[in-house]
């Protein structure tokens, strides 16, 4: 796993019971949309999170939908996991 990958992973872990969105992770991570986004497609696809289209009118909202992002009780233990080799000063440190 990258160390991109990793901080996205963790920045969603920090707040798991949230939905998250592209640019919100951006500032969390540091990370540009071209790094981002592939990420988030990798972890969707091994199964560590989950996204889906926010439920509002955008007419009313005044802006588009967003494409929010959610861990999944897989991508929890797995950033978990991820947290704690970081504090054991193992691989991912």
């Amino acid at each position: 796993m990258t160390t991109q990958t990793q901080a996205v992973l963790l920045a969603l872990l920090a707040k798991f019971d949230s939905d998250h969105y592209g640019l919100d992770l951006m500032k969390q991570t540091g990370l540009k949309s071209g790094t981002l986004y592939p990420a988030l497609i990798r972890l969707e696809g091994h199964g560590l999170v989950r996204s889906f289209w926010e439920d509002i009118d955008p007419v009313k909202a005044g802006r588009p939908r967003r494409r929010l992002y959610r861990l999944t009780a897989d991508g929890i233990a797995q950033a978990q996991q991820l947290t704690s080799s970081r504090v054991g000063g193992n691989a991912y440190a």
